[in-house]
């Protein structure tokens, strides 16, 4: 990390901003380490500036560390299966047919996990501009001069990506629609329908894997498709639930053993991120109903 000393008015100026800039940059990125990478490599773009002749500091950083964390997500989706350090948020499972004991606790935790679930659902330019302007307010000319795009573009990019928060916006209100197709997948998996998998999961859909290992990204119906057939072929048992909120499967091996915990964002019907838990110690550290 940077010191900052207490006669050097550029690094006080930068430490200023370092907490929203780290903000920025996880809310682009979702993962703490990669955000402080970001903001360290601002850091050292601002220090090889003539800093007198930025008119705007915040801005210029914003900016700075905006493009960044868009090169950090076109890399990923270059290379769409990475392993993260980070741990996922922690879930919390209730079954779908009985309410939970503290609902608005349960809602409220699952506002941070619905959010961040969709914003990994994004792609690169829609997730800057819903970031930069929704979350941060930056406006919408500096935004197209980050994506190298009009400002016009910028706001489009913005609303597309706005929609789909939206729609994942009160996951315990939109009911019998994301639970049917949640209960679509899993038949589809247990039944081998390669293709009535692909028709319930959004082309770009994105799979992020608790696994013993760590965090495991998979992008893309056809292999989200694939993975899941092969999965379903271990599992015996499966409830529904509402994993923070948002429709969910539990499945069980045959002995009784949690297999995996599976939740799902839906989108104008469709399965845009599915959040899984497979890891067979965070499994056990969960409060998991029994099997029916």
């Amino acid at each position: 990390m940077f010191e900052t000393g207490s006669m050097d008015p550029v690094a006080t100026a930068f430490e200023s901003q370092r907490d929203r800039l780290r903000a920025v940059a996880y809310r682009m990125l979702g993962s703490h380490a990669d955000a402080e990478d970001v903001v360290q490599e601002a850091w050292l773009r601002l220090s090889r500036q003539e800093a007198a002749a930025i008119e705007n500091l915040a801005g210029w950083l914003t900016t700075v560390v905006g493009r960044i964390s868009l090169d950090i997500l076109r890399s990923r989706r270059a290379r769409p299966e990475a392993s993260y350090d980070d741990r996922l948020p922690e879930l919390v499972v209730t079954l779908d047919d009985a309410p939970a004991p503290d609902e608005d606790a349960v809602l409220a935790d699952s506002v941070g996990l619905a959010l961040l679930v969709v914003l990994e659902s994004l792609r690169p330019s829609e997730r800057l501009a819903f970031v930069l302007h929704d979350l941060f307010a930056v406006p919408f000319d500096e935004i197209g001069r980050i994506l190298g795009k009009s400002t016009d573009a910028a706001k489009m990019l913005a609303s597309r990506a706005r929609r789909k928060v939206q729609a994942t916006e009160r996951p315990t209100g939109a009911g019998r629609e994301q639970r049917e197709v949640a209960s679509a997948f899993l038949a589809a998996a247990r039944g081998g329908d390669f293709q009535g998998l692909l028709r319930v999961l959004d082309p770009e859909v994105r799979l992020t894997l608790d696994t013993p290992g760590g965090v495991v990204v998979t992008l893309g119906a056809t292999k989200v498709a694939a993975g899941a057939q092969l999965a379903a072929g271990a599992a015996t048992l499966g409830r529904a639930a509402l994993i923070n909120g948002l429709p969910g499967i539990i499945s069980w091996r045959e002995d009784g053993t949690p297999l995996s915990v599976l939740a799902f964002t839906v989108t104008d019907g469709r399965i845009t991120a599915i959040t899984a838990v497979v890891d067979p110690a965070k499994l056990a550290q969960m409060n998991l109903p029994d099997p029916a």
